[in-house]
């Protein structure tokens, strides 16, 4: 079965960032965990991984650079703002000290957000809440391993469903 829209896919990648012709820098990788699974045409995943994927087949390799446009966006210098250090939740063991280039959590009203230190101060920080990729080119190295037909409901709720139905 080729992968079409409802059509459920799993797949393993490795997520590289750096330019063609560049030494690239593995970010992440899935094969020591669970299969990625999303539902094909829904939009869950980048619009660029999903054109790459579309007519592929189990047990089918992808690789595919994507310009940031096509993956996770263009840096947007706005994302940029001030927060209160109460609101930080560091990521690391320990009592860490905030430092420029650190990744951490921002306790938002609406949950949990991802954000990079720019500058940490005493009661404050810098934080940049564009994703850690947004304006870099990365290639993905897939490995297809299950192409599904979608169930209604899956296709109703806009989202693949694990092992034995709902799972969110």
């Amino acid at each position: 079965m080729k992968i079409k829209p409802n059509t459920v896919v799993s797949f393993h990648y490795s997520l590289y960032e750096g330019e063609e012709g560049q030494e690239r820098t593995e970010v992440e990788n899935s094969h020591k965990s669970e299969p990625t699974i999303y539902l094909h045409g829904a939009s869950n995943i980048i619009a660029g991984l999903e054109s790459a994927l579309e007519g592929k087949a189990v047990g089918d390799a992808v690789n595919v650079s994507l310009a940031p446009q096509d993956a996770y966006g263009l840096r947007d210098p706005g994302n940029i703002q001030r927060v209160p250090m109460k609101h930080l939740v560091l990521q690391g063991k320990g009592k860490l000290r905030p430092k420029p280039g650190m990744l951490a959590q921002l306790n938002t009203n609406e949950g949990m957000r991802s954000v990079t230190i720019i500058k940490a101060g005493r009661h404050s920080a810098e934080v940049d809440t564009n994703h850690p990729l947004a304006g870099k080119t990365v290639h993905f190295e897939i490995e297809v391993s299950e192409v599904r037909e979608a169930s209604e409901e899956e296709v109703a709720h806009g989202h693949a469903h694990g092992p034995g139905g709902h799972q969110h």
